[in-house]
């Protein structure tokens, strides 16, 4: 899937923070921190990924729609889509 170059730009940006989180946590658990303050964390990194997972199918139903009002094929089906949208409810 292409990305318009704002759109790629933050999807790798929000990832690259959700790698920082990630690491972050395997420090706290190395460090041995309290129960809450990891669960915390890590609710926190879950909610970042899934935004990043939200903003990369709605970018690809930006893309079908587009593709469908000029009378193309859509790179992604419907179905496609739907299966993707829903892996992250």
């Amino acid at each position: 899937m292409e990305f318009e170059d704002g759109v790629r730009d933050d999807i790798l940006k929000r990832l690259r923070r959700v790698q920082g989180q990630i690491g972050g946590l395997v420090t706290m658990v190395d460090d041995g921190r309290s129960c809450d303050e990891v669960v915390t964390q890590l609710a926190a990194a879950a909610k970042a990924l899934d935004r990043v997972g939200f903003k990369i199918v709605a970018s690809g139903l930006q893309q079908c729609s587009t593709a469908e009002l000029a009378g193309a094929t859509p790179e992604v089906s419907r179905e496609q889509l739907e299966k993707l949208f829903l892996s992250l409810a």
